[in-house]
């Protein structure tokens, strides 16, 4: 019975440490094209970059923690990149220029993506088989909660309180929190066999960054991210051109309710009756609300879309990663994550650009 227990102090501490750090994500994704502008005069595509440049270096540390994470050893990678995190939060308080603002989101990204990798590995050899789909929905929910929390703490901040030194402060506090409460977690660690360890440090081919069992999942996962990236970038533009600033306010309010009810019970569904019954109809809810906001002339509307966004890209989003792991020999779960979020995390940066044009 005790092998099929879900909720253990590790499983708890890694999802605070999750929530703590993606909170920092959201809060800083949302201020920092504007805070380039109005510190440094930066033009529009400088800002974006600004803003975009956190996520590529996620992608390019994502590849190498997922690699190498399982012969360094989990605790160490996980703690380092949260030191690292912390560390380029607290350089965001003296920057004087663009140049050095950039360099410094591109070191948070990469201690984003190292630490984001690591976690949910870790997460992932927690959780019983038996509940895969479950567990990783509800560890999921530390992100759903931050999806929300985010943007307004960052609106606010920036906005009514004391400005972007308070933003920064705010995020120092959040990753020091994250790093403190991980020092109290055990961290499952995978001991690699001599021909493993040696096929993993010899390969440096591509496909040795990626895991084959996870692909058909994440190749998937590149248009639903790509997808969804239209939603994040061009809401609020489109809400302004057909008069729904007020209803684009609440939308990701709604999005993170829906989500959390989904997370509920998605997971269970999925460990008792399988994936397609869980994936297919996420599909089919997420093209829903895509529909529903091109033809959107009523607040209703409008917001019916983000709650069908939430039931079918957010529910894709734990259902996939759950489907990429379970695929997956236990000591390559690391790869199959780092797999998984490139894949994701590609599909969000790449998108706007091309929609966009």
């Amino acid at each position: 019975m005790n092998s099929q227990k879900l909720w253990s102090k590790d499983f708890i501490i890694l999802m605070c440490t999750s929530f703590f750090v993606s909170l920092t994500f959201y809060l800083l994704v949302t201020t920092m094209a504007a805070y380039a502008i109005a510190e440094f005069q930066a033009s529009e595509s400088s800002a974006g970059l600004a803003s975009s440049i956190f996520v590529l270096a996620a992608v390019f540390s994502r590849l190498l923690s997922g690699k190498y994470m399982d012969v360094i050893g989990r605790r160490k990678v996980l703690l380092a990149s949260l030191m690292v995190f912390l560390l380029a939060a607290i350089l965001y308080l003296p920057i004087q220029n663009l140049y050095l603002l950039l360099a410094v989101r591109f070191l948070h990204g990469a201690a984003f993506g190292s630490a984001t990798t690591v976690m949910m590995t870790a997460a992932m050899s927690l959780i019983p088989d038996s509940r895969r789909g479950e567990g990783t929905g509800y560890f999921s929910l530390s992100s759903t909660f931050s999806t929300a929390l985010g943007p307004f703490l960052g609106a606010y901040l920036s906005q009514q309180a004391a400005g972007y030194t308070t933003v920064f402060l705010v995020c120092c506090g959040f990753a020091a929190l994250a790093m403190l409460i991980t020092l109290f977690a055990r961290i499952p660690e995978i001991s690699l066999s001599v021909e493993q360890r040696r096929k993993i440090m010899n390969g440096f081919r591509l496909k040795d960054f990626f895991e084959n069992n996870a692909l058909p999942i994440s190749l998937v996962m590149i248009l639903m991210g790509a997808s969804f990236s239209s939603i994040i970038s061009f809401l609020n533009m489109y809400a302004a051109q057909i008069q729904m600033m007020e209803a684009a306010s609440y939308f990701f309010l709604v999005y993170a309710i829906f989500l959390f009810i989904s997370r509920l019970f998605s997971g269970r569904i999925l460990d008792v009756k399988g994936d397609n019954i869980v994936f297919y109809p996420s599909l089919i809810s997420f093209a829903i609300s895509l529909l529903l906001l091109s033809l959107a002339a009523h607040n209703f509307t409008f917001l019916l879309a983000g709650a069908l966004a939430a039931l079918g890209f957010g529910t894709m989003m734990s259902a996939g990663q759950a489907i990429a792991i379970k695929l997956t020999p236990k000591h390559r779960y690391g790869l199959a994550t780092s797999t998984f979020f490139v894949c994701l995390d590609s599909g969000v940066g790449l998108g706007p650009f091309f929609l966009g044009y």
